[in-house]
């Protein structure tokens, strides 16, 4: 008998493959980098592969670990916000090896210290904080005793600490005068008057996961982000720097349009079949206000604060002793968090011979500096660096450079795991994934990697 035309046999009719399907990725940080690469991967069994486009704003790949140079002399690019991984960033570090990027890792062990009535003090070991002068011996052992406990608790009871406020667990258990001197002064600095909402899971996740050493990317975490992109490109994922997208419209069940604008041009609409957005909770409320109301208010309850931050370029070193990074609590009176000399890390060749000084803020976002330039900010800034040197000198600046960004650091108060929103939302095929849903991780690049494992892992099992 003869066979219709269209004939197909049962077993290929249900075994034949897909059509690739067409994925956008908002945001070329190192999250959507990361779900880009993992999803454009040849498959086991060489089905066809998704058709993956990645929209990023800025020039370049990277996000909040982008580099910039400053002068044509730099050999490398410096971050906009100062950068570094531990030891035991697990994820990015594979991820570096997979790429076969892991030469450019360095592991170096750079000073740290705390900034106490006018001096510095180095907090990166037992023994140092044994010998900080400013506590009695019975409260720096108690303190000691508890920041042991959290570090090497066997089965670590974060989802406990969830529930507990930081502000109140640490004054009981490692003393008002320890908490009070050393603690609460730098949790004011780094949330200023959400301190006190802090929970205690947050503050786990820092002690826990802090190395003295440290590690730093040859070519900077630009390097790093080139390299990554590189690789997916070559995988097939189209990279659009320089393209905002202004919407995302959602047309019948797993069917979107992309509207997108690039520099000096028109908008485009462009059709997908699933979205990932890494953007910050507001923008994705902006792009996408078709969500249902109950998820829109989980990502209006996610607060966060900006980061202001200025480069100073010097034609000498700035802290003689060689200490990298200098916290500054609230009551030194200084208008700044933290002192990261750059260049007391990393080689100063690298950048035609240049000392670097970040100073560094968390503010909120109705904060004066927002509004600042470089210059400005300079100004405010030059008096107090005679506080580290007291020979400095207005005349040993050479560059300075101001970057900022009002979605850097969120806030997680008491309860903030019930409240992370769902990297699947409620639309299907439309993921969202940001650095305030790595909890109970603080923010950076190794959970930004493990967050790009993570969606792209799901948006595989819902294909």
């Amino acid at each position: 008998r003869k066979r219709p035309h269209n004939y197909m046999p049962d077993e290929n009719r249900s075994t034949s493959p897909q059509m690739p399907k067409r994925i956008a990725i908002i945001g070329g940080g190192i999250a959507g980098l990361t779900a880009a690469y993992d999803l454009s991967r040849p498959s086991a069994n060489n089905s066809p592969q998704p058709e993956i486009t990645i929209y990023e704003s800025s020039p370049r790949v990277g996000g909040l670990a982008a580099g910039f140079r400053g002068r044509p002399e730099w050999e490398w690019p410096l971050e906009y916000f100062y950068h570094h991984i531990f030891t035991n960033d697990d994820d990015i570090l594979e991820l570096t090896a997979e790429l076969g990027l892991s030469h450019l890792v360095e592991i170096l062990q750079p000073v740290t210290s705390m900034f106490f009535e006018g001096k510095s003090y180095a907090f990166d070991s037992p023994l140092r904080l044994l010998a900080f002068p400013h506590l009695p011996l019975l409260d720096k052992l108690r303190m000691g005793f508890v920041l042991a406990y959290l570090r090497y608790h066997p089965k670590p009871p974060w989802r406990h600490f969830d529930k507990l406020l930081a502000h109140d667990w640490l004054a009981q258990w490692m003393g008002q005068r320890s908490y009070q001197k050393l603690w609460q002064p730098m949790l004011e600095g780094k949330f200023d008057t959400h301190y006190d909402r802090v929970n205690l899971a947050w503050f786990w996740a820092r002690i826990y996961k802090r190395t003295k050493n440290l590690g730093y990317f040859q070519g900077g975490f630009q390097a790093f982000a080139d390299g990554l992109a590189e690789r997916v490109q070559k995988q097939g994922v189209r990279v659009r720097c320089n393209t905002a997208v202004r919407e995302i419209r959602s047309l019948s069940e797993g069917k979107f349009e992309i509207v997108s604008t690039k520099q000096n041009a028109a908008e485009e609409a462009t059709p997908y079949d699933a979205v990932l957005c890494t953007t910050s909770p507001h923008l994705m409320q902006r792009l996408a206000p078709q969500l249902p109301q109950s998820y829109l208010a989980q990502l209006a309850e996610l607060e966060s604060m900006g980061a202001v931050v200025l480069t100073i370029a010097l034609d000498r070193q700035l802290l003689r002793d060689g200490t990298y990074w200098v916290n500054v609590p609230k009551p030194a009176g200084l208008p700044f968090l933290a002192l990261v000399e750059h260049t007391n890390m990393i080689d100063p060749q690298h950048y035609g011979g240049d000392h670097l000084i970040y100073i560094g803020n968390y503010l909120k976002t109705d904060h004066p500096h927002f509004t600042m330039n470089a210059t400005e900010l300079l100004a405010e800034f030059l008096p107090h660096l005679s506080t580290f040197n007291a020979d400095f000198k207005e005349s040993w600046v050479t560059g300075v450079w101001i970057h900022s960004a009002k979605y850097a650091q969120p806030v997680p108060t008491v309860g903030y795991a019930d409240k992370i929103p769902d990297l699947r939302t409620p639309i299907p095929s439309l993921y969202f994934a940001s650095m305030s849903q790595v909890y109970p991780w603080d923010r950076g690049t190794n959970y930004a990697v493990e967050m790009g494992h993570k969606v792209a892992k799901m948006m595989q099992e819902d294909m």
